[in-house]
């Protein structure tokens, strides 16, 4: 095989683009022409200073036109602490209920100057995932569903952390609680089925990864439902997949039940249309009920019956930690969360 040698050429000296200078805050001030303290006070949203909007409105173009942002890591050494809240990405596929209350949550955080960032911990669990958060030296933490626990949590506060919150059953020592009660919401669906006259009710339990901290308290919560009762229930494994929930609506006259609770909307759409094309009817031969109150769930035929879940507000969560970043010494707070509500529809 033949080799041919090609030169790449060097470009000179006077051809290479000369690297541009990083614009500082005292050229914003320049072109604005105010004090670098004013042009502080505007980019850092600071209210303690009134400063007029025609003002505002000068320096934050001149900060367009250089292309200057303010240096997180230099604001952070003024105030003695950063403004960065961690939230580690769910191990879980997050539903639209969850990535809206996020957004929210977000936004909320914004407006108080905070920095939200999701850290990607595929893999890492409880402690160990602590002290990864920990190296970004996070001023918060929010962890949602986490199996975090007290010496994950003196970490992180060792690591600078003024505020950590955790999403979950159950609190954990050292740091503020969201105590979301996941039973409830499986209590509610089935006693809802048995008042409906129902008797041999399923409960689906998905088979993703991540999701058994809240389908294994749902299940609970659906068997404590008909405690003592004539009524049963019985567990219902399925994959978030088309082929699964043909298959179980293939076995369902064999199961010889009558409703079905389907963990969220989402399951419950994927294993009626399953029942509906086996030639069940929804509700005569099953009745069906979600959680989470979809909108898709309003446009299915028959409409889907569902627990409306209430999520704590973004608003309210970000008031919390910023209250803790601000009084660290403060006792932890606990919160109980996640109201639940059956909306009664066509589907039971």
């Amino acid at each position: 095989m033949p080799y041919v040698m090609v030169q790449i050429p060097n470009p000179s000296a006077s051809e290479s683009p000369l690297p541009r200078s990083v614009p500082t805050s005292a050229d914003v001030a320049r072109l604005a022409g105010v004090s670098r303290a004013t042009v502080s006070y505007v980019l850092n949203n600071t209210d303690a200073v009134r400063i007029s909007e025609p003002t505002r409105r000068r320096v934050r173009e001149a900060a367009r036109e250089l292309g200057y942002v303010p240096h997180a890591a230099a604001r952070s050494l003024r105030a003695g602490y950063s403004r960065m809240v961690l939230t580690p990405a769910p191990s879980f596929a997050a539903g639209p209920l969850y990535t809206r209350f996020l957004s929210e949550l977000q936004w909320a955080l914004g407006r108080l100057d905070y920095t939200v960032v999701q850290y990607g911990s595929v893999g890492l669990h409880g402690d160990e995932a602590a002290r990864a958060w920990a190296e970004l030296r996070p001023v918060a933490v929010l962890a949602p569903g986490s199996d975090l626990g007290p010496q994950g949590v003196e970490v992180l506060k060792r690591s600078g952390a003024r505020a950590v919150v955790t999403l979950g059953p159950e609190a954990v020592e050292g740091a503020h609680a969201l105590l979301a009660d996941q039973e409830r919401v499986g209590r509610s669906a089935v006693r809802h089925l048995y008042d409906r006259g129902r008797r041999r009710i399923g409960v689906v339990v998905p088979a993703e990864e991540g999701l058994d901290a809240f389908s294994a308290p749902r299940l609970a919560g659906a068997r404590r439902a008909v405690r003592g009762t004539d009524a049963a229930v019985t567990e219902l494994p399925l994959a978030y997949e088309e082929r699964d929930a043909a298959r179980l609506a293939a076995r369902w006259a064999s199961l010889g039940l009558d409703a079905v609770f389907t963990y969220n909307d989402e399951y419950a759409m994927l294993l009626m249309r399953a029942l509906q094309d086996e030639g069940l009817a929804i509700p005569g031969d099953a009745a069906v009920i979600g959680a989470d109150d979809l909108m898709l769930g309003r446009l299915l035929r028959p409409r889907l019956s569902t627990v409306h879940l209430e999520l704590p507000s973004g608003r309210d969560l970000a008031a919390l930690v910023d209250r803790a970043v601000h009084d660290p010494g403060a006792a932890p707070e606990r919160h109980k969360v996640l109201g639940a509500a059956v909306v009664h529809r066509e589907s039971s």
